[in-house]
């Protein structure tokens, strides 16, 4: 896709990266993501993927503003309290970058609206709070064919995915957190607490992760890392990394 002079110079300190260049910063812009939950890891992560050039951008919440949310989900303001977060983050997005093409949806991922959310993305990034959402989403993308980002966040840890249980041999998330649980059952921010910086910190990692899949094949960036699962910890602090293998027995993917 051909860049106006402006646009060029916007992205110029990514085009000039050997690791991304024109044909890498021309797949961004190419690029349709979702972001379902727009709260403290899908704030910025919506930052950076909207900084990035990520020419389309799907935002999907059902929540409002609170001023507990200020703390540490940073695209938000004491003005946006009581207002819908999609319609507060369209506002944010059209003041950072007017170029962009959002769609917002103020409803909350379910198995009976999924398709018609995210059934037209590229990936999805899911920033979500619960396990029953967390897994209608891994679902839908299995169902979809649409590779899943899957982000979350307690205390001082949190852990980014690369999901894409739609292709034969790659897992799913429901292969790594499997079916034994309680799916409403979550530990929340307001119960445990948590650090502002540390969501910064996964959600930034989480849209970094999102540019590499939306490379793939175009740039040498552009590695998506199916099936690795990121942990970071912010008292040592530090990350690992462990693969998670395909279950055959998935109800998701199997």
């Amino acid at each position: 896709m051909a860049m106006s002079p402006e646009r060029l110079d916007r992205f110029a300190r990514h085009i000039v990266l050997p690791e991304i260049g024109g044909a890498g910063q021309a797949a961004l812009v190419d690029t349709h993501i979702a972001i379902v939950g727009l709260g403290g890891i899908g704030s910025p992560a919506l930052q950076y993927l909207a900084g990035a050039g990520v020419g389309r951008l799907t935002l999907i919440d059902d929540d409002q503003v609170s001023v507990s949310n200020l703390q540490r989900q940073t695209i938000y303001t004491s003005r946006d309290i009581g207002h819908g977060k999609a319609v507060a983050a369209r506002g944010w997005l059209a003041n950072f970058d007017a170029k962009l093409e959002v769609t917002i949806h103020d409803d909350r991922l379910s198995p009976d609206n999924a398709a018609a959310l995210i059934g037209t993305v590229d990936l999805v990034l899911d920033g979500t709070d619960n396990f029953a959402t967390r897994l209608a989403v891994s679902d839908a993308c299995v169902a979809l064919g649409v590779p899943l980002l899957s982000a979350a966040i307690g205390r001082f840890q949190g852990q980014v995915g690369a999901f894409a249980g739609h292709l034969r041999d790659q897992p799913c998330y429901r292969c790594f957190v499997g079916d034994a649980f309680d799916a409403e059952d979550c530990d929340t921010c307001a119960e445990d607490g948590v650090l502002g910086a540390m969501v910064g910190w996964v959600g930034s990692f989480a849209a970094m992760q999102a540019v590499r899949v939306a490379m793939e094949g175009k740039a040498a960036f552009g590695d998506p890392g199916w099936g690795k699962l990121h942990l970071l910890d912010g008292l040592k602090p530090g990350m690992r990394t462990l693969r998670i293998a395909k279950d055959a027995e998935c109800s998701g993917c199997g």
